[in-house]
Protein backbone atom coordinates (compact mmCIF):
# COMPACT_ATOMS: atom_id res chain seq x y z
CA UNK A 1 0.00 0.00 0.00
CA UNK A 2 1.05 3.31 -0.66
CA UNK A 3 1.62 6.37 1.61
CA UNK A 4 -1.06 8.42 -0.24
CA UNK A 5 -3.74 5.29 0.27
CA UNK A 6 -3.01 6.03 3.91
CA UNK A 7 -3.71 10.14 3.43
CA UNK A 8 -6.56 8.91 1.34
CA UNK A 9 -8.09 6.52 4.52
CA UNK A 10 -7.68 9.23 6.87
CA UNK A 11 -9.22 11.98 5.11
CA UNK A 12 -11.95 9.79 3.79
CA UNK A 13 -12.68 9.25 7.46
CA UNK A 14 -12.53 12.64 8.64
CA UNK A 15 -15.40 13.34 5.90
CA UNK A 16 -17.33 10.17 6.91
CA UNK A 17 -17.17 11.66 10.40
CA UNK A 18 -18.20 14.86 9.19
CA UNK A 19 -21.90 13.92 7.62
CA UNK A 20 -23.01 12.35 10.75
CA UNK A 21 -23.81 15.19 12.99
CA UNK A 22 -25.00 16.95 9.71
CA UNK A 23 -27.28 14.44 8.18
CA UNK A 24 -28.96 13.67 11.78
CA UNK A 25 -29.66 17.33 12.28
CA UNK A 26 -31.10 17.32 8.73
CA UNK A 27 -33.12 14.62 8.39
CA UNK A 28 -34.41 15.49 11.80
CA UNK A 29 -35.43 18.68 10.88
CA UNK A 30 -33.44 20.86 13.18
CA UNK A 31 -31.26 23.88 12.02
CA UNK A 32 -27.37 23.31 12.61
CA UNK A 33 -24.17 24.86 11.75
CA UNK A 34 -22.41 24.69 8.21
CA UNK A 35 -19.68 26.23 6.38
CA UNK A 36 -22.61 27.85 4.58
CA UNK A 37 -24.07 29.84 7.27
CA UNK A 38 -23.39 33.56 8.29
CA UNK A 39 -20.92 33.46 9.97
CA UNK A 40 -19.52 30.38 8.90
CA UNK A 41 -19.27 27.40 10.85
CA UNK A 42 -21.27 29.60 13.68
CA UNK A 43 -24.57 30.54 12.42
CA UNK A 44 -27.15 27.70 11.96
CA UNK A 45 -27.90 26.89 8.35
CA UNK A 46 -31.79 25.12 7.34
CA UNK A 47 -31.90 21.59 7.81
CA UNK A 48 -32.16 20.60 3.63
CA UNK A 49 -28.30 22.95 3.90
CA UNK A 50 -27.05 20.60 6.60
CA UNK A 51 -28.76 17.35 4.27
CA UNK A 52 -27.15 18.39 1.28
CA UNK A 53 -23.72 18.86 3.05
CA UNK A 54 -23.67 15.49 4.94
CA UNK A 55 -24.68 13.89 1.46
CA UNK A 56 -21.59 15.43 0.04
CA UNK A 57 -19.26 14.89 2.87
CA UNK A 58 -20.76 11.02 2.63
CA UNK A 59 -19.87 11.02 -0.95
CA UNK A 60 -15.91 12.29 -0.90
CA UNK A 61 -15.17 9.93 2.20
CA UNK A 62 -16.76 7.35 -0.14
CA UNK A 63 -14.98 7.63 -3.07
CA UNK A 64 -11.41 8.81 -0.59
CA UNK A 65 -12.21 4.85 0.93
CA UNK A 66 -13.54 2.81 -1.26
CA UNK A 67 -12.20 4.19 -4.75
CA UNK A 68 -8.69 5.03 -4.29
CA UNK A 69 -6.16 2.06 -3.51
CA UNK A 70 -8.28 -1.52 -2.97
CA UNK A 71 -9.65 -0.53 0.75
CA UNK A 72 -10.17 -3.63 2.49
CA UNK A 73 -12.18 -3.70 6.15
CA UNK A 74 -10.19 -7.10 7.23
CA UNK A 75 -7.14 -5.64 6.84
CA UNK A 76 -5.99 -3.42 10.20
CA UNK A 77 -3.34 -1.35 7.51
CA UNK A 78 -6.36 -0.20 5.95
CA UNK A 79 -8.23 0.30 9.17
CA UNK A 80 -6.08 2.19 10.88
CA UNK A 81 -5.68 5.77 9.29
CA UNK A 82 -9.75 5.35 8.28
CA UNK A 83 -10.20 4.85 12.17
CA UNK A 84 -7.04 7.47 13.09
CA UNK A 85 -9.11 10.31 10.70
CA UNK A 86 -12.65 9.37 12.30
CA UNK A 87 -11.10 9.58 16.00
CA UNK A 88 -9.48 13.46 14.91
CA UNK A 89 -12.08 14.46 12.97
CA UNK A 90 -14.82 13.83 15.74
CA UNK A 91 -12.88 14.91 18.79
CA UNK A 92 -12.76 18.21 17.11
CA UNK A 93 -16.43 18.14 16.20
CA UNK A 94 -17.11 17.47 19.64
CA UNK A 95 -14.81 20.50 21.08
CA UNK A 96 -16.39 22.83 18.21
CA UNK A 97 -19.88 22.31 18.76
CA UNK A 98 -19.58 21.37 22.45
CA UNK A 99 -18.73 25.32 22.89
CA UNK A 100 -22.54 25.87 21.09
CA UNK A 101 -24.43 22.96 23.09
CA UNK A 102 -22.59 23.01 26.46
CA UNK A 103 -20.68 19.60 25.75
CA UNK A 104 -17.29 20.72 27.33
Amino acid sequence: MRWYHDLSYFFGGAFLANSIPHLANGVSGRAFQSPFASPPGVGLSSATVNVLWGLLNLAIGYVLVCRVGSFELRKTRHVLPLAAGILVMSVMLARTFGRFYGGL
